[in-house]
């Protein structure tokens, strides 16, 4: 028999009966005289600045910037270069972005135009790029024989320059907007085949065998298994192309004219305005930058963390 030992709330109180009652179990008095002790107050901890966080993140970028633009001041200070100082260019950047979208003519427009134009050129070549290379590149990398049909084809043309398809454009559109739009999709293009491909090619062999027991078609194939695993790899593809088109609108500007960044750095060279093809220099690389911290921001949310890093 098993008898219950029940707790007065009075418990710690001095007893007035000699006897403990019946069954109960009484408590040595060496552990009833020992009283509890206290919780120890809580401590809130002071937060200060984080030095760490401003030592790897913060300080490295700032030495940056000051060593560009010591190097700048130091060779702009000699004379004999013709580069303008830190302090006329930034003059000269008021002067730009103080009435960035004013238009005088078609060929005598502010910076901010420009740069629309330019991004409207990669949108729509980047677009085409997408909706041809995409698919493209999921046939490839899923059917074995069309793999070793295009493959040579894409060793042999992908490292042409993409300026070197400028004057077939030329010739085949006859237009300088749509020859500079044609040369944004062949230099866009190679990327997201390659990169599709290869991340079809690497889907676990367990998933289609998976998929051949259940019999499922290739529409559930490609939408339950490839593309969300070859979505890191595509989006990675997707990166690489924007920033190559980037890169290349720029040149096809130069060479084609028009409204564009890249014609107004050739405009602003044949006026001997060195100081705006330094502030288009910048506004290329920050629009480029922009660019791709939106696409890495958006690769994060889908891929895996060996992607992310």
């Amino acid at each position: 028999m098993v008898s219950a030992v029940f707790h007065s709330p009075l418990e710690g109180a001095p007893s007035t009966k000699n006897e403990p009652p019946s069954g109960a179990v009484a408590a040595p008095a060496a552990m009833a005289a020992v009283p509890r002790p206290a919780p120890p107050p809580l401590v809130q901890a002071k937060r200060g600045w984080d030095l760490r966080f401003l030592w790897t993140s913060v300080l490295p970028p700032v030495l940056g910037l000051v060593f560009l633009v010591t190097v700048w001041a130091v060779v702009a200070g000699t004379g004999e270069s013709g580069i303008p100082t830190p302090l006329e260019t930034w003059k000269q950047a008021l002067e730009v972005f103080a009435d960035p979208f004013y238009q005088v003519g078609p060929n005598d427009q502010g910076v901010g135009w420009n740069v629309l134009m330019s991004l409207q050129r990669v949108a729509i070549g980047f677009g085409l790029a997408a909706a041809v290379g995409i698919p493209a590149g999921f046939a490839i990398g899923r059917f074995e024989f069309l793999s070793r049909m295009f493959n040579p084809l894409i060793s042999l043309l992908r490292p042409v320059s993409p300026l070197a398809w400028l004057p077939i454009g030329l010739l085949v559109f006859k237009g300088a907007n749509p020859a500079a739009i044609w040369t944004i999709f062949i230099c866009s293009i190679w990327p997201m085949i390659i990169n599709t491909a290869v991340g079809v090619q690497r889907v676990p062999q367990d998933y289609m065998n998976v998929a051949r027991v259940l019999n499922l078609s290739e529409w559930k194939i490609f939408t339950k298994i490839l593309f969300p695993a070859v979505l890191p790899y595509l989006l990675t593809g997707v990166r690489l192309a924007v920033g190559t088109a980037w890169l290349v609108i720029v040149a096809a500007e130069m060479l084609t004219g028009g409204v564009g960044i890249g014609f107004w750095i050739w405009d602003e060279w044949n006026n001997l305005n060195v100081a705006s093809i330094i502030i288009a220099i910048f506004v290329i690389g920050i629009v480029g930058l922009v660019l791709e911290f939106g696409l890495i921001k958006l690769a994060t949310l889908f891929t895996f963390e060996e992607v992310k890093s």
